[in-house]
């Protein structure tokens, strides 16, 4: 349990920056006591680990260190294949299927060999293929999720005799269908959309539409 917990500090400090003996004591469920021991054991074993005492001080890692330790044992990292490999078919709609394999390589890729190896060995006995027939996408789905980003209007039923403009602040699948939310936390199913208009600023009273 030491060495996880070792690990796990080394991994907070590393891609957190400073942190104080009780915020890891907190995170981690032991004492600042603890975690003190934790710091002097790994400055023993030749880390660089740096203590700065007094308001505003703190523990953090000195002279850029960087580690690819994971600590992540075979378990965990059969749970991260199953993880990475499921089907996401809300990706495409979304116009981030490319990304999301980019994004998925490289991670895979970040690990060491041992850790890889469990990967791709989970991958092949407990992950299904992808799926061979897809629906295409709806536009109206990438649009929304562009108006999120940017933080647009959207009128939906905009070519109705009650349209409704909106600010969208929050998209998502659920399921299998998509639904949106306004800002005053109304949540509407894709059913429900029609045909929609984005604008391009926040003011802007027209834009392009998309059916």
């Amino acid at each position: 349990m030491r060495a996880a917990r070792l690990l796990h500090i080394l991994l907070i400090l590393q891609n957190r920056g400073r942190q104080t003996a009780p915020a890891l004591a907190a995170e981690l469920e032991v004492s600042p006591r603890t975690i003190l021991r934790d710091v002097d054991a790994m400055t023993e074993a030749g880390l660089p680990i740096l203590v700065f005492p007094g308001h505003g001080g703190g523990i953090e890692l000195g002279f850029n260190y960087r580690t690819r330790l994971t600590g992540m044992a075979a378990d965990e990292a059969e749970a991260l294949a199953v993880m990475l490999y499921r089907a996401a078919p809300e990706l495409a709609p979304l116009g981030l299927a490319a990304a999301g394999e980019r994004a998925r390589a490289k991670l895979v890729e970040s690990f060491p060999d041992r850790v890889r190896a469990t990967i791709a060995s989970a991958r092949a006995r407990f992950t299904d293929p992808e799926p061979a027939d897809v629906d295409a996408p709806d536009p109206r789905v990438a649009a929304i999720a562009g108006a999120v980003r940017r933080g647009t209007w959207v009128t939906l039923r905009a070519r109705s005799a009650s349209p409704r403009r909106i600010a969208v602040t929050r998209l998502w699948c659920e399921g299998g269908d998509w639904w949106l939310e306004d800002a005053d936390g109304t949540r509407v199913p894709l059913a429900e959309w029609g045909d929609i208009n984005i604008s391009a600023r926040l003011h802007d009273a027209d834009g392009p539409s998309v059916e």
